[in-house]
């Protein structure tokens, strides 16, 4: 069919909306066409899954006007976002709002990060690693007497050597060498030329080739003995005995000297990690993870205080039991832990939807899905996907 790309966009975007029921439940979410300026909001029957419409903001009165338009809706499933909350709020005053649990769960999860982050000096507690040996250190290796740097890289220049001169006594040519091992004509007659691979290292590969620093490696030698082992000074005091080299032929020769053996210890946990240790399940975590847990809540109060309140919250969340909402605010509050108070703040200016969220099966999950798919289909149309055609395609997809 002769047809061009402008008349097929302009069919599709004639083709008639599909007729959906008076939706129960919806969920909305705001999606984005240029991140970090422009956003737009889908909204979804999360009873049947389908997507209902694109606005093409963000505005509480964009969906005010159109939930006002649906008197039937008696649930919105939405985020804790503000203008979200508003045009709920403006127009289905009837609906319940609900506050996504994902999103509960994440906010905690930054509040407590912070919290962990202002008490780091509390995770300098130190555990015995039990997987770790406190024997001896092992003695340095030994330098092979091999001319090469590389042993890794040596073998393998070994057995390549090995494997043409097989082909070459079993009456394989050079090309057809070079064919069967992927091997260009150089690289094969370079191989087949060297009697033995040691004549192929030469230069920068051959570990005991002579270099601008070995007049000086005895008083380098001299200087670490003496317990001086920065690299910098030590190229700073040979530099007016002559030295001509530069810096990092310096470092690298004293990287290769034995350094003092250090005690075995575990280092600090991150922030981070210790987060990560307070949110997880108890019986997920390992039994080094939990013996450094609780020395570092032994050691600090706040963070102990901050591991029951997770724990609870993840508690009231999971067996959705929002009643309790009211004493766990209670109870962040008698502690110092301003990042918490923050947070609950927050959950006191939107403790109904919290409530619902914590209570009621509803969330936006298929909604972060339908958000997940607008991204795709913008993508997939290259620039040409103005408002009007993308939501065309996401409603008739």
């Amino acid at each position: 069919m002769s047809i061009s790309r402008s008349t097929v966009l302009r069919l599709v975007e004639a083709l008639p909306e599909p007729e959906v029921p008076m939706p129960r439940v919806v969920g909305v979410d705001e999606y984005t066409t240029r991140k970090g300026r422009r956003y737009g909001t889908v909204l979804v029957d999360v009873e049947t899954r389908r997507p209902l419409d694109l606005l093409p903001d963000r505005e509480a009165s964009s969906l005010a006007a159109w939930l006002a338009q649906r008197p039937g809706i008696e649930v919105v499933c939405r985020d804790r976002a503000p203008f979200f909350a508003e045009g709920a709020t403006a127009g289905a005053p009837q609906a319940t709002q609900v506050a996504d649990r994902w999103h509960l769960w994440h906010n905690l999860g930054k509040a407590a990060e912070r919290v962990v982050a202002r008490h780091r000096q509390c995770l300098r507690v130190l555990v015995p690693d039990p997987m770790a040996k406190a024997d001896e250190p092992a003695p340095p290796q030994e330098k092979t007497d091999s001319p090469w740097r590389s042993e890794r890289f040596a073998n393998r220049v070994r057995a390549r050597h090995a494997t043409v001169h097989a082909l070459l006594e079993a009456g394989h040519s050079r090309r057809s060498i070079g064919r069967q091992l992927n091997m260009t004509h150089r690289t094969v007659k370079s191989l087949a030329d060297a009697p033995k691979p040691e004549d192929l290292f030469r230069g920068q590969w051959q570990h005991n080739r002579t270099s601008v620093l070995d007049e000086y490696k005895p008083y380098l030698d001299q200087r670490w003995d003496e317990g001086c082992t920065n690299a910098w000074k030590l190229w700073e005091e040979i530099v007016p005995l002559g030295y001509r080299g530069s810096y990092g032929r310096v470092s690298a020769y004293l990287r290769e000297k034995p350094t003092s053996p250090r005690p075995v210890t575990t280092q600090p946990p991150a922030p981070r990690v210790v987060t990560r240790w307070i949110l997880s399940r108890p019986e997920t975590l390992t039994e080094i993870e939990r013996l450094r847990l609780k020395a570092v809540l032994t050691n600090c109060p706040e963070l102990d205080a901050l591991t029951g309140h997770v724990r609870s919250f993840a508690h009231m969340l999971t067996e959705r039991q929002g009643e309790q909402l009211p004493q766990w605010l209670d109870a962040v509050r008698q502690d110092d832990l301003p990042s918490l108070h923050t947070l609950a703040a927050g959950i006191d200016r939107d403790r109904d939807a919290v409530i619902a969220g914590l209570t009621l099966p509803w969330n936006s999950g298929v909604v972060e899905g339908h958000v997940n798919r607008v991204k795709m289909l913008k993508r997939q149309m290259f620039g040409r996907a103005s408002f009007d055609l993308l939501r065309k395609r996401v409603l008739l997809a």
